[in-house]
């Protein structure tokens, strides 16, 4: 049932209080505003005083009160509206509220209505008449407002925010805020003003921790706890040196905080507050777990958590399960950590302390990273974000976005998480927050690093040592210095790495933090075994394993049995690597850390297989990949998350088929080869084709009887390639396979096979489509255009590094010439990996030197498994008829990235002519939108688009829709993304892409990952791409010839191969150049195109 507040008030009023009562329960509840306020809880604060104010009394003066405080704390969260309306009831409950006065004017500069602001004050003073005393602080503000006024109207703000009352949520406030105390010490000071001078001290304090300019609020701390003693307010004192400690904390000196925490508790046990001893114990917690001392952590924090409940702090009791997650987070024990941080999430909940409810989220999402559950761990980090938001909340926002970035940097998505870094790091430098500025660009050094850019991560890293050295902030300085010993390490200046490895390890023990001087040694040792130097690896190593003992931390002592077996497998005694993996994988099994499991199991099957024991290996290999498969499969239909995270672990996978092709197995090999490939693709084609629950076993990773080769078609070469070798699988009509081997030894000593086919593959398309150059329309999103947007085209001009055809004759030599003899039937299939993607198969040839489109119809398919998807998916999955044909779309009011995209009078010319072969009206110009694509995109058999496409994101650029958000175009409303494709519920039998480069995208583990991979994924049956952008002409007479052959009812194939001919057999277009380009990606479909099938 919903909330009716006319009965709820009803309700209130039956229970008829009497005006002593109700007076009493409203001065209880601002109280407890007063107290949250105190704590600095500002939106318990407001829910407190909220409270108050339901109670209804009848006592003005009360309810102002009520009113004004809740301003106040409004006025914390940067909530200016809301403060302006509760000074405005305030004020007219009691014009003689200073405080009221104050923060309404206050909001109104901050709202910048300067003019409403001065006629504010004024009215404030006429309210004070009788009381002249009391108006001196308004008329001050009032005449500093009307100084300010003028100075705006001449450009220059200046002191305008005189009556910003510590608002450290907003950046540009916060210099002004700081100004503003300044002054107000210095009166404070001129008046002799005790309490007004430790209060302006207390708000320079939080001003500059705020900024993460942690010495200078330990210098005014210092100062306030000076005065705190001179007045000899022994409650205020201790609170001051629990503010003392925490900016000790923050400035890393763990050791000055406790004693602050110690004298703070003292205090407080003498004056009996017990409030302020909880909150102690709580500071206490966080300083031992600071310092890697878990065991006194869990104390305090039981400690606090005991008086909590004592007290009745709902709110102070879900601040202890939060920290105790935390500490057992650290130490390994995840599952303990989200019952902790569950625990916290409910009470935040119960309370309405929405702040606590987003730390909790966060602090969620990082238990589930930990256990690479990132599905879950994205979810919870998105809801801190929108809380954070939702609350304006800028520094919990920023937390949110580095906390997403590092979840996606675990996923292996290194360029998102870089945006997200980036989002953090602009929100720091927003909120003047130095030392989030300073966290930001180390996790942007991170994802560099892992990108493999380490000239970028070490200039970030160094941006971080210098503002953590500014700010004396000494725990980021120890974490920019083993970045960057890390960094070093990997370019191979060793010695650099070690003088790195060697200051942190001496901040460590400056300040007795353990578990960072084990980290420390781990970062060292790892230094010192790639010098070779065994010894000092595994002497410091053990000290790595000794702390992360004495300190209970599970997740180091785990990481160093690992850096112990890394080191004794690279010395070559791989018994002892495998006792120390072993000993890594028993604590991740412990701690739930499923991907590190995963890991071990690839580590301990290397070094059972440079022992030679290829039986125990493949076990271990075969439980990696298992393991890998369990998380990816919690991905569920994230298909960008399985891509990534396929592409970190691609190595136990790869070891294992080459591990049983070693033991002569050639058809486990394959089936492992084969497990391999375009998995995320593979859960998006089942789920089209609703056998998704069918295939639900295929995470279990077991070779059986359901890998059958009977229905894959004939002849079908399946490519793998390691280091120095390139594999055949030949699956012939018969269901016989035979393995061929090609090595690249003869062509080249220093390349491995990628960076040797890469090359080689580059040299053969610039031999193909340069030697006289080609005149075509742009219809690439990558390449820079005219500015003067014509459509003028102009030769391509390269020079040759190998004389024409070497590398047409190489490439044929190496990939063709060791299977020709196995090849039966007319038609090709080829399942290649990596950059055999982007070979242009058409154009090889065989032994005699006959071109391979000559003597077969070739089809590409990401995998075996897909392939069996397209053949045997059932009929009425496809549309039989229809077609949706898309040409030059109108880019006019289109900018993308800051420049105009030219027409493509050419690509209308094409589509136009296709529509006459089809009896079919194109979609042109205009027409051609985004919203009437994605409508067609279902209805079709056929879909071909002729429109300006990049070959980096497969995006392609549609008419804007005309129904939009914002009157210039924004990206969402003219560009076709992948994501769109998949969404959308594709039926065609085939996809023509004629767009620049639309085979290519990212090569990963998955496979090439592009436009067509998406029309495929979202179910298509088969997609026509091109390699290479090719003559306009040329690409208008290729069309015609594979148009007209379809529409006679022949195969796509058996079309590609005639036009393929015609083009050859022309006079204008027989160069290869010109009939090469297209590849067929999948089935090999007919589709009913005769009569007038117009959309």
């Amino acid at each position: 049932m919903d909330w009716d507040p006319i009965q709820d008030m009803a309700e209130a009023e039956s229970l008829n209080f009497d005006d002593e009562t109700s007076i009493a329960i409203a001065k209880v509840y601002l109280m407890e505003g007063d107290d949250e306020y105190r704590n600095k809880q500002p939106h318990n604060a407001i829910h407190f005083y909220s409270e108050g104010l339901q109670v209804n009394c009848r006592d003005d003066q009360l309810n102002a009160e009520l009113y004004s405080k809740r301003a106040e704390a409004s006025f914390y969260l940067g909530y200016y509206q809301e403060t302006l309306d509760d000074a405005s009831v305030a004020v007219a409950l009691d014009p003689t509220l200073i405080k009221a006065i104050e923060l309404g004017a206050s909001a109104y500069v901050q709202l910048q209505l300067q003019a409403e602001a001065i006629q504010w004050c004024q009215k404030g003073l006429s309210g004070l008449q009788r009381e002249s005393y009391r108006a001196e602080p308004i008329a001050k503000a009032l005449q500093e407002l009307k100084v300010a006024n003028e100075e705006e109207k001449e450009g220059d703000v200046g002191n305008a925010n005189e009556s910003l009352w510590n608002n450290p949520n907003q950046s540009g406030n916060l210099k002004k805020a700081i100004e503003y105390n300044e002054r107000r010490l210095k009166t404070a000071k001129k008046m002799q003003d005790k309490i007004g001078e430790g209060m302006a001290y207390e708000s320079l304090a939080n001003l500059f921790h705020c900024s993460g300019d942690f010495r200078r609020a330990v210098e005014y701390q210092k100062l306030h706890l000076k005065i705190s003693k001179e007045i000899g307010e022994k409650s205020l004192e201790g609170r001051v040196y629990g503010n003392l400690g925490i900016s000790y904390r923050a400035f890393g000196d763990f050791k000055k905080a406790i004693e602050c925490y110690e004298c703070s508790l003292k205090i407080a046990k003498e004056v009996g507050n017990k409030v302020g001893e909880g909150a102690a114990c709580g500071n206490l917690g966080l300083a031992y777990r600071a310092l890697g001392d878990f065991k006194k952590a869990i104390y305090y924090h039981e400690c606090h958590l005991r008086i909590a409940k004592e007290v009745g702090d709902k709110v102070g009791e879900g601040g202890v399960y939060s920290n105790l997650g935390n500490v057992f987070r650290g130490l390994g024990y995840l599952t303990k950590a989200i019952a902790y941080h569950e625990c916290h999430l409910k009470i935040a909940k119960e309370v309405g302390d929405k702040a606590g409810e987003g730390i909790a989220y966060g602090n969620l999402g990082s238990d589930f990273r930990a256990l690479a559950d990132f599905k879950r761990a994205i979810e919870y980090h998105e809801c801190h974000l929108r809380l954070s938001k939702e609350l304006r909340d800028k520094a919990g926002e920023g937390r949110a976005y580095g906390n997403l970035g590092n979840t996606y940097h675990s996923l292996g998505d290194f360029k998102r998480a870089i945006e997200y870094h980036e989002r953090d790091l602009r929100i720091a430098r927003e909120v003047g927050d130095k030392a989030g500025e300073g966290r930001a660009f180390g996790n942007l050094g991170i994802a560099f690093h892992s990108l493999g850019d380490l000239k970028k991560a070490i200039e970030c890293y160094k941006w971080d040592l210098e503002i953590a050295k500014e700010v004396g902030d000494k725990a980021g300085e120890e974490a920019a210095c083993g970045n960057l010993g890390n960094a070093y390490d990997q370019l191979g200046d060793f010695k650099t790495s070690i003088e790195y490895g060697k200051r942190l390890l001496n901040f460590a023990e400056e300040l007795g933090q353990k578990s960072v001087q084990a980290a420390a040694y781990g970062n060292l040792g790892s230094t010192y075994d790639k010098l070779g130097d065994i010894s000092k690896s595994i002497e410091c190593q053990k000290c790595l394993l000794q702390i992360a003992k004495e300190i209970g931390d599970r997740n180091l002592e785990g990481g160093a049995y690992g850096n112990l077996g890394n080191t004794y497998y690279k010395s070559g005694d791989f018994k002892e690597a495998i006792e120390y993996y072993e000993l890594r994988q028993k604590v991740a099994k412990e701690v739930g850390d499923k991907a590190v499991v995963s890991v071990s199991f690839y580590q301990l099957g290397q070094s059972f297989e440079g022992q030679g024991s290829s039986t125990n290996a493949l076990e271990c290999y075969r439980s990696s990949v298992m393991m890998f498969n369990e998380i990816r499969a919690a991905l569920e239909f994230k298909d960008e998350w399985k891509i990534n995270y396929r592409d970190t672990y691609s190595h136990a996978y790869n070891n294992l088929w080459r591990l049983h092709l070693n033991r002569g197995e050639v058809i486990d090999a394959l089936f492992y080869a084969e497990e391999g490939r375009a998995q995320a693709l593979k859960d998006l084609m089942e789920d089209k084709y609703g056998l998704k629950e069918a295939n639900s076993q295929s995470h279990s990773f077991e070779r059986s009887a359901n890998f059958s080769l009977t229905s894959i078609p004939s002849t079908t070469v399946f490519v793998a390639f390691s280091e120095k070798e390139i594999f055949f699988w030949v699956i012939n009509s018969d269901y016989e396979v035979e393995l061929r081997k090609k090595g690249i030894e003869d062509h080249s000593l220093e390349q491995n096979v990628r960076t040797f086919i890469t090359s080689l593959n580059h040299n053969l398309l610039k031999e193909i489509t340069v030697r006289d150059g080609i005149k075509c329309e742009n219809r690439s999103l990558d390449e820079p255009y005219d500015v003067t947007l014509t459509t003028e085209r102009a030769p391509v001009s390269v020079s040759h590094s190998t004389p024409p055809g070497e590398s047409l004759k190489k490439m044929s030599d190496i990939i063709i010439a060791p299977i020709a003899d196995l090849f039966h039937g007319d038609d090709l299939i080829l399942v290649p990996e990596g950059p055999f993607c982007l070979v242009p198969y058409v154009a090889l040839v065989n032994p005699t030197l006959k071109y391979l489109s000559e003597l077969y119809k070739i089809r590409m398919m990401p995998s075996l498994s897909t392939l069996k998807l397209v053949t045997n998916c059932p009929t009425e999955s496809h549309n039989k008829t229809g077609a949706l044909l898309v040409g030059d779309p109108c880019l006019e009011e289109v900018l993308y990235d800051g420049k105009r995209l030219c027409e493509l009078p050419f690509a209308k010319k094409e589509v136009e002519m296709i529509g006459r072969i089809l009896c079919t009206a194109p979609l042109i110009g205009k027409k051609a939108t985004k919203g009437e694509v994605l409508k067609g995109l279902s209805t079709v058999a056929l879909i071909h688009i002729a429109a300006h496409g990049s070959m980096e994101t497969g995006e392609i650029a549609l008419a804007p829709n005309p129904i939009r958000e914002s009157h210039r175009p924004r990206e969402k409303d003219f560009l076709l993304t992948m994501a769109d494709v998949l969404q959308a519920q594709l039926r065609a039998r085939l996809v023509v892409l004629s767009c620049c480069h639309s085979a290519r995208g990212e090569i990963k583990a998955e496979g090439v990952v592009g436009i067509a991979r998406a029309f495929l994924g979202a179910g298509a049956r088969s997609v026509l791409v091109s390699l290479w952008a090719i003559d306009d002409e040329a690409t208008f007479q290729f069309m015609k010839h594979f148009y007209k052959e379809l529409v006679r009812g022949r195969r796509v194939c058996e079309a590609l191969d005639q036009a393929m001919k015609c083009m050859r057999e022309s006079g204008d277009f027989r160069e290869m150049k010109h009939w090469a380009p297209f590849a067929l990606i999948g089935d090999d479909v007919t589709l009913e195109l005769n009569g007038a099938n117009a959309i």
